[in-house]
């Protein structure tokens, strides 16, 4: 696919939407970024991007949830990146309505837009989606477990965007990233909640469960797994895996990031970050076979090295001072 195609991201004011904006940008595609309306006219991350990526964008303020924007926002696109979700796990518990409308509906929004459009779409699902593995390495066949309010809005989202390429032939793939960590992450997310904590001088860090294991994903693998599905005629009607293969748990990864920081730090249990029991995933590992046979992706961030890596290029963007300011280190970021 040529790079003189027209690409809409939605969510592309958010964290990973932001890199993979930036990255599409440089690479010399055409590019719409959709962000979420609001009245500060914020385009969230993409406010601190090059003055160059700034002006090399068309930027849409909408919302997701409304298919009347979407449609506009579709319009003269030739592939939509569809990223735009509510990711919170703890925040669904209080307010799943928004993860409905805003997961599945915004979903339903897009696929349709696409289908009357001619666009082609990626669908951003999570590993959440399978719950607590069952067995490992995950692959794409693993049973669905909606262990929370936002696990189950993904599951339907990912159905109904497979649905459109099963009943209407709309070219749909489904890319399914493990946990996504690196620069501009919300510090509700374990990595960033971590850094922050170390950054702002803390040594008694508050964290939830440290026994469960993650498949951590350095943001750039993640991003250059987009480009790579939406040029594959293969991926299409297809769910792939974007993990890194490599497994590691939440206490592992708190002792690498303190050795990375330099610093000796003691672990204090937070009742408020602890999951309720049946919610939490235990293990993740992803089996990323299908997605490396059907496109020229592999990830540079992988094994024990790969992460050591990815988590000192994110510890040096945390511990900017400039980047740090963002962050409330000193309380728990629902």
């Amino acid at each position: 696919m040529s790079t003189n195609k027209r690409i809409l991201v939605t969510g592309a004011d958010g964290f990973i939407g932001s890199h993979l904006t930036e990255y599409l940008v440089r690479a010399g595609y055409d590019v719409r970024a959709f962000v979420l309306y609001n009245s500060f006219n914020s385009w969230g991350w993409l406010d601190r991007a090059d003055a160059g990526i700034k002006s090399s964008l068309d930027v849409f303020a909408g919302d997701i949830r409304d298919p009347n924007g979407v449609r506009k926002a579709v319009q003269g696109c030739d592939v939509v990146l569809h990223l735009a979700a509510l990711i919170a796990i703890p925040y669904s518990y209080h307010s799943p309505d928004t993860y409905v409308d805003t997961n599945v509906k915004g979903t339903l929004n897009v696929v349709q837009a696409a289908r009357d459009l001619g666009a082609r779409v990626v669908h951003t699902s999570t590993s959440e989606v399978y719950g607590t593995a069952r067995t490992v390495p995950i692959d794409e066949t693993h049973p669905l477990q909606g262990q929370s309010p936002y696990s189950a809005s993904k599951i339907g989202a990912d159905q109904i965007a497979l649905s459109f390429y099963m009943s209407f032939e709309t070219p749909v793939a489904v890319l399914r990233p493990f946990n996504t960590y690196g620069p501009r992450q919300s510090a509700r997310a374990v990595i960033p909640s971590i850094i922050t904590q170390i950054a702002a001088g803390q040594r008694n860090l508050k964290l939830g469960s440290l026994h469960p294991t993650r498949d951590f994903n350095y943001v750039t693998d993640t991003v250059r797994a987009f480009e790579a599905v939406m040029n594959s005629d293969q991926a299409l009607g297809q769910v792939l895996n974007a993990g890194s293969g490599f497994e590691v748990s939440i206490g592992d990864t708190v002792r690498m990031i303190a050795e990375t920081m330099g610093v000796e730090v003691q672990i204090e249990t937070d009742e408020q970050r602890l999951r309720p029991e049946k919610s939490e995933v235990e293990r993740l590992l992803a089996d990323n076979r299908r997605l490396r046979a059907l496109t020229n992706w592999a990830p540079e961030y992988a094994g024990v090295d790969g992460f050591r890596r990815g988590l000192a290029k994110t510890v040096e963007w945390f511990t900017d001072p400039a980047n740090l300011a963002n962050y409330k280190a000193d309380r728990y970021n629902v």
